[in-house]
């Protein structure tokens, strides 16, 4: 019997990708020769990015180039997944988005997702508030921190040059030095050598635009951590249940600027990722922190999110994320993309708009609650095979290849990015 639950994710489907990993990329096998198969029925799509067809060509140029390249008819497992991901090699146009201080996002789940993320070679970010919650503890110790428990099994497990580690620093982190922590501990010299190591500025994040992170804790734990956060008794008239708040932290165009020319000059060895909530001027935020040297720009759609958020926030409140994609259009730098993805199809769409890879979060949290040694494998496998047929239809070879023509709109709208306000409301 499982633990963890998703309410309003496809949670069976991922959980049967976790078991039974490309099988479920295609109809139950045991029906062959028996049934007829067509459009599935009865599935609507959740939201504006997966209303989008993937429209391949009749003619395919690029497939002619390839097959004079091979000598032969060019097939699916012909396409080269491998990407460049924020200063990182990785084998999959994939990374483990960031989970925080939750109770959900921080125990064992964590620890297994980040081994497995190790193992195929893609990136994992670690997730605000890690510190200032659950302490510090360096190696020697006689316990070790969350923290270090992830970054020790993603080390243990990851081949030599794929991947990368990401921890983000809110407020509160920056309050608790955790940048500075980390930076100097000898746990992070492997990863400060071998250039895998990144700091990601959290500016906001999907599932909550404009508010910092919040959890629930007990009495004992609002009194022990109501020295650095807000803490309000709103979940119940007795305080059994409290609410913890982190702060958002304030930015304009010049203070983002700023802190990245911070991070840049005192941390050279790590690269610099920013992370964006879905706001209007989501544009205008992307490309001023391209400008400023961000070696990566994460656009958290309001599809996203892990964690606690108030329930008109995750019904109302931000952009979506193919709304988000087609404001920045042309990307100026490595854009990364997450909300609602758990399979090849969505992927694909968020890939075709701009992004260079896609975050899993919600989707690897219950792989990984379904299988904790091999489940968030098992589902990687599985997309990445769609992700092969699909842009192998599309008569292209490699991720960076997809176009914004490569999708279709029911509703009429254009294949190509908006052109979009910025923040005086003038149009580019």
């Amino acid at each position: 019997m499982t633990a963890l639950g998703a309410p309003g994710f496809p949670e069976r489907a991922i959980r049967a990708r976790a078991r039974n990993g490309t099988a479920e990329v295609f109809p139950d096998p045991t029906t062959y020769g028996t049934q007829l198969y067509g459009p599935r029925t009865g599935t609507p799509a959740a939201d504006e990015l997966d209303r989008a067809r993937i429209v391949p060509p009749v003619f395919m140029p690029q497939r002619l180039e390839k097959l004079i390249d091979l000598a032969r008819e060019p097939e699916f497992t012909d396409v080269e997944l491998g990407s460049r991901i924020g200063g990182f090699t990785s084998r999959l146009p994939l990374y483990l988005s960031a989970f925080g201080s939750t109770r959900a996002g921080s125990g064992d789940l964590a620890v297994h997702a980040g081994r497995q993320a190790a193992r195929l070679g893609i990136p994992m970010v670690i997730g605000e508030n890690m510190i200032p919650v659950h302490g510090y503890r360096r190696a020697g110790d006689a316990t070790r921190s969350a923290l270090l428990a992830r970054v020790e099994a993603y080390l243990d497990a990851a081949p030599d040059g794929a991947g990368g580690v990401v921890v983000q620093q809110s407020t509160e982190d920056a309050d608790s030095e955790v940048w500075n922590l980390l930076y100097s501990d000898p746990a992070f010299r492997p990863l400060l050598e071998s250039g895998r190591l990144a700091f990601e500025l959290k500016t906001g994040q999907g599932a909550k635009p404009g508010l910092g992170g919040m959890t629930v804790v007990d009495r004992a734990e609002a009194e022990q951590l109501a020295r650095r956060f807000t803490v309000r008794k709103v979940l119940d008239p007795d305080g059994e249940r409290q609410l913890r708040c982190a702060t958002p932290g304030t930015f304009t165009d010049e203070i983002l600027r700023q802190q990245l020319r911070f991070m840049r000059n005192n941390f050279p060895k790590a690269r610099t990722w920013v992370k964006f909530h879905p706001g209007r001027d989501i544009a205008h935020a992307a490309r001023t922190a391209w400008s400023a040297g961000a070696d990566a720009v994460t656009v958290d759609g309001a599809e996203g999110g892990t964690g606690w958020a108030p329930g008109v926030f995750l019904d109302h409140v931000g952009l979506p994320l193919a709304a988000c994609l087609r404001r920045i259009g042309r990307p100026d730098g490595c854009l990364l993309a997450s909300g609602g993805m758990w399979e090849g199809g969505r992927a694909v769409r968020a890939l075709a708009l701009g992004a260079t890879a896609v975050g899993l979060g919600r989707a690897a949290l219950v792989a990984v609650d379904e299988d904790p040694e091999h489940g968030l494998e098992r589902l990687v496998d599985s997309i990445a095979l769609e992700l092969r047929l699909l842009i192998s239809a599309l008569g292209k070879y490699g991720v960076t290849a997809l176009d914004p023509e490569d999708l279709w709109w029911p509703d009429g709208h254009p294949s190509h990015p908006e052109r979009t306000a910025d923040l005086t409301g003038a149009t580019p």
